[in-house]
């Protein structure tokens, strides 16, 4: 028994004895699966630069390609990124060279910590000042709201400095009738008269602070969500500084899917169809001052009402399935406050036209003077359907275009969507034992251009911001 027992532990332990292959990991950007066309496509291109590859496998709508060493490994994520664009997440990875017979038998790698097994670590900054913009736009969209109910006329509503909002009135006396019934309303707000005919309302500092610290507190709840997500053991998510997060994800092979989940911004806004504008003006960007432009996927314009009905803050779960026409759909299940919100906004607009807008912040690929990524804001309409009847707390979404995007979206909705735009400020992967936490934490973006070339098998920066 006892060598029995020697024999089936050695086994079980030689995947450890073969290491890992460098490897470049190609995954479809939104959930969108790569498939056999683009295997051939990433074959073709490495073929035209004379890249010699170990091999290129797709499996699970991910494809992995694996080389002899890092400089080809470099070359090769160069040529393919070229070749496929911004549609797929290019990274570098790491890949288990265990031979398929030991596969086949369950046999994996230990796994071990980020020190002595390598893996991911993300320095996360949280952009206060997209945070405390959008709280901003509430602010205001609240007084407009608190105006309308108590019938007092206003001229305009404009966005000042510090976060604050600006009204202005008709004359004096509308504009002390406002002061005197918003100050009651809300506390939070520091009003006070500003010229003959308007208003200034700014956040006080206790609010400010709150805010701030509520930003930090939920994105951290939220990237916890979606590591869980990743099904990655002992990962390691916590607060640095003021305003930054600390993720560390120990082992993980599939830094592809790590880089989607953890750095996407995406969100759902609910707006009315705005379907009093002709086609030819909206197309023209000839819109009223109350409503925008956006696309479709193929193209179209749909005039949109600039008021968010819903947003994706008050989806509390999201399962992806298929409808009774066999079409991949989104199941949204909204919080009580949402689903108030939802049941009162449909009751009064049955039979109107609803577009689902689905809002995403992608890396720009520059970088601003303190050499931090710019964000670009992407919006695109998956949905335009008319409200059949009142709904609730519960509804769903199609137009989606395939399974893996629908699991992909109804993921980041459950998994929460990030309240403040984060932006990815260093990472790192790290493969040899001796490579400390604290050499981690001090390499920059840019050390893939500087660094000698032993030094790229450390640190996967250029691939994963």
């Amino acid at each position: 028994m006892l060598v029995v027992v020697i024999l089936v532990g050695l086994l079980y332990a030689l995947p450890n004895l073969y290491g890992e292959d460098p490897a470049v990991q190609i995954t479809g950007a939104r959930g969108s699966a790569a498939s056999e066309q683009t295997l051939d496509h990433i074959q073709s291109a490495l073929k035209q630069d004379n890249i010699q590859s170990k091999s290129v496998a797709l499996e699970n709508g991910a494809i992995t390609a694996r080389f002899a060493n890092t400089d080809v490994q470099l070359r090769a994520r160069e040529a393919i990124m070229k070749a496929l664009g911004e549609d797929y997440v290019v990274a570098l990875n790491l890949a288990p060279a265990t031979p398929r017979w030991l596969t086949m038998l369950s046999a994996e790698p230990m796994k071990l910590g980020l020190d002595l097994r390598g893996g991911v670590h993300f320095l996360m900054e949280v952009d206060m000042d997209t945070a405390l913009g959008k709280l901003q736009e509430q602010n205001a969209d609240t007084l407009r709201s608190d105006l309308r109910t108590k019938n007092i006329p206003y001229t305009n509503v404009n966005k000042i400095a510090n976060y604050g909002v600006e009204i202005r009135f008709r004359d004096a006396a509308s504009r002390d009738a406002a002061v005197s019934w918003l100050t009651s309303r809300h506390q939070d707000l520091v009003i006070k008269s500003s010229g003959n005919d308007a208003l200034r309302a700014t956040m006080s500092d206790a609010r400010l602070s709150e805010a701030r610290e509520y930003a930090v507190q939920q994105n951290i709840t939220i990237l916890r969500n979606r590591v869980n997500q990743l099904g990655v053991a002992e990962p390691l998510v916590q607060r640095q500084g003021s305003d930054r997060i600390v993720v560390e994800l120990p082992g993980i092979q599939d830094t592809a899917r790590a880089k989607e989940i953890l750095g996407a911004t995406a969100t759902l806004e609910f707006r009315l169809v705005n379907t009093s504008v002709d086609p030819t003006a909206a197309a023209s960007g000839r819109v009223p001052g109350d409503s925008e432009v956006k696309d479709m996927r193929d193209g179209q314009p749909v005039v949109l009402y600039k008021r968010v009905i819903l947003t994706g803050d008050h989806i509390t779960d999201s399962t992806s399935s298929m409808d009774e026409y066999n079409q991949p759909q989104v199941n949204i299940s909204l919080d009580g406050a949402g689903g108030n919100i939802m049941s009162n906004f449909t009751k009064d607009n049955i039979g109107k036209p609803m577009a689902t807008l689905f809002v995403e912040y992608k890396d720009s690929g520059k970088k601003d003077a303190n050499g931090r990524s710019i964000l670009v804001k992407q919006e695109e309409v998956i949905n335009v359907a008319n409200i059949q009847s009142r709904l609730g707390n519960s509804f769903r979404i199609t137009g989606i275009n395939n399974p893996n995007e629908a699991r992909q979206l109804s993921l980041l909705l459950r998994a929460g969507a990030l309240i403040a735009l984060s932006r990815l400020w260093k990472s790192a992967l790290s493969v040899r034992p001796w490579v400390s936490r604290t050499l981690l934490r001090v390499w920059k973006p840019a050390c893939g251009a500087c660094l000698r070339r032993s030094c790229l098998w450390w640190c996967s920066t250029r691939s994963l911001v």
